[in-house]
């Protein structure tokens, strides 16, 4: 699966899934990923096929199991720039 758009959603699509749309955007760049669009929104916008991966916080999960595992990241602490590095890393070495 080729990663060309990643959505971050949180509740209401602003505050948190902002941020982390933020540090994803600083992850793709540094590792060289231009190809790669970001969105933020709300976690009733996350269906499949909306996006080829799905960034949330782990208080989220229960919402996205209509999701393969192998489209979506849960962080743990959605602050964490190494845990989100770390896992994006992970999905862009299994395209």
């Amino acid at each position: 699966m080729a990663i060309s758009k990643i959505m971050c959603a949180c509740g209401s699509g602003l505050g948190s899934s902002l941020m982390v749309q933020m540090n994803i955007d600083d992850v793709l760049a540094e590792l060289g990923r231009t190809d790669v669009t970001v969105d933020h929104t709300t976690i009733s916008d996350v269906q499949p096929g909306a996006a080829d991966l799905f960034v949330i916080g782990r208080d989220l999960e229960s919402f996205v199991n209509d999701i393969p595992e192998e489209q979506k990241v849960v962080l743990v602490n959605i602050v964490d720039k190494n845990e989100l590095r770390d896992k994006l890393k992970a999905k862009f070495d299994a395209e």
